[in-house]
């Protein structure tokens, strides 16, 4: 059995900040081929789909399609602020490597 991605408060937090489902978005968390490692995430607002894995927390929500899935199993989701600006995270225990981006990955 799978274990989905987790969201952390903060990042719910944030997407409440910026008001994502008031404007009936929610944040798509994807992996594509691609990047410096093999794999690189696709972070970015969207319209949630009907095949969606939705994780809801403080009226906000965050979606997984079911192709990426598999290498988001039991990733966490977060947000940071750092001296290099603001963004969401994800943390990864299958991503065997990754590059300094934090955006690219391998398994």
């Amino acid at each position: 059995m799978q274990l989905p991605p987790k969201v952390t408060d903060r990042a719910f937090d944030r997407l409440a900040e910026i008001g994502a489902a008031d404007q009936g978005q929610a944040l798509r968390i994807a992996v594509e081929g691609g990047g410096c490692s093999g794999f690189q995430y696709e972070i970015a607002l969207d319209t949630p789909k009907a095949d969606d894995l939705v994780l809801e927390g403080k009226g906000q929500k965050v979606v997984v399609d079911e192709i990426s899935l598999p290498f988001l199993e039991n990733a966490v989701i977060d947000f940071t602020e750092e001296l290099i600006g603001a963004r969401f995270t994800i943390e990864n225990p299958n991503a065997t490597s990754s590059c300094g981006c934090g955006t690219s990955f391998s398994m």
